[in-house]
């Protein structure tokens, strides 16, 4: 059986160092904001190319705290795509914001910057980009129109860590940069973390203060703050995987290259554009029948996932929230996709495999 996800085939090169990183932290006694979590966040705002990154304990925590930072007024209207994972919409809820859905290029699955402009009104405060599936949005188009419009621009970096625009990398294009370190991610910690990016110390202080329950000194209080902190061992494992994630994404490319290669043009493959760096976090094509092929892949031995079945305005969460928006490309996504095996722990051979089977459909 070819599974879509081992983690820990993917991890079991990283297990004597991270032993030793527990082992450190562990007798150093200090397991929240200590130096670890310092460290982890100047490596990785180095590497996104900003001045700051600021740990927090998930991705929706990084995009709710990113959204609040800004003190929008509540109500503020904030553009988002239509086809992203619920999280992003969740994050806009809970942030006392209104989202405003916005369809996708079908080609990239990324928001289209045509379809923004007619979202705006005098009530948009952001749009909130989703760089999906470890592709960029296209920032060169997006960040004018929302200069124009005197918006801020979030990244939801999620499933794009690495990945570039020529050679400006996602979490440095907006204001902030919101990333998820799920276990699965190219850059997955061992349990749920995130972390946020910008540029601006006015942001970086605020939301340094909003993670740590309103404080920037002990027991003194400014706002109305929360727990969510990104912690010593999580940040320690981090680290030492995020100087190999150029490893990481170098082996997921050449896997979605040998994909992009070998399938047939029965299925429609992931788009490739000059100048932009896809790190394929997930690999995923569309096919029309494409609950008979899960189902014939199944059968042969190969896994694979949805990412994602339902669009957000069919959630039953987001009844009374999202009624008004007609979607149909991204329901078009959401009935179409399949995501196939493409991790640091499969090999070339497996992803031959794979092909060879869905080759026969």
């Amino acid at each position: 059986m070819i599974e879509f996800e081992d983690l820990g085939k993917s991890n079991q090169t990283f297990f004597e160092s991270w032993q030793q990183v527990f082992r450190t932290t562990l007798e150093r006694g200090w397991y929240i904001l200590g130096n670890n979590v310092r460290e982890f966040e100047s490596e990785f705002a180095s590497y996104c190319g900003v001045p700051h990154c600021i740990g927090v304990a998930s991705g929706l925590d990084a995009l709710i705290l990113s959204l609040q930072a800004f003190g929008f007024k509540p109500g503020s209207e904030v553009i988002v795509p239509s086809n992203t994972f619920i999280a992003t919409i969740l994050a806009i809820v809970r942030a006392g914001l209104r989202p405003v859905l916005v369809e996708p290029d079908i080609r990239t699955y990324n928001i289209d910057p045509a379809k923004i402009e007619e979202a705006i009104t005098p009530a948009t405060a952001a749009v909130l980009v989703v760089h999906l599936y470890g592709k960029c949005c296209n920032m060169p188009a997006i960040l004018p129109l929302a200069g124009q419009y005197s918006l801020k621009v979030i990244e939801d970096c999620a499933q794009a860590h690495g990945a570039r625009i020529g050679e400006q990398r996602a979490g440095s294009f907006g204001h902030a940069g919101a990333f998820s370190f799920y276990p699965t991610k190219n850059l997955g910690a061992l349990g749920d973390a995130g972390g946020i990016t910008t540029r601006e110390e006015n942001l970086l202080r605020t939301i340094q203060t909003l993670r740590n329950y309103g404080s920037g000194e002990k027991y003194y209080n400014d706002l109305i703050g929360y727990n969510s902190r990104l912690d010593e061992i999580q940040a320690g494992f981090l680290s030492l995987k995020l100087r190999r994630l150029g490893e990481i994404t170098a082996h997921k490319r050449h896997l979605a290259a040998l994909y992009l290669k070998n399938l047939k043009d029965d299925f429609v493959k992931p788009a490739v554009e000059e100048d932009y760096f896809d790190v394929y976090h997930i690999f995923n094509i569309r096919h029309p029948k494409r609950d008979q092929l899960r189902g014939y892949l199944l059968t042969k031995g190969v896994k694979t996932e949805i990412h994602y079945p339902v669009a957000p305005v069919r959630q039953k969460a987001m009844q009374g929230i999202l009624d008004q928006f007609q979607t149909p490309v991204a329901e078009e996504i959401h009935r179409t996709t399949l995501s196939l095996p493409v991790s640091f722990g499969h090999t070339a051979d497996e992803v031959y495999r794979v092909v060879e089977v869905m080759n026969r459909f």
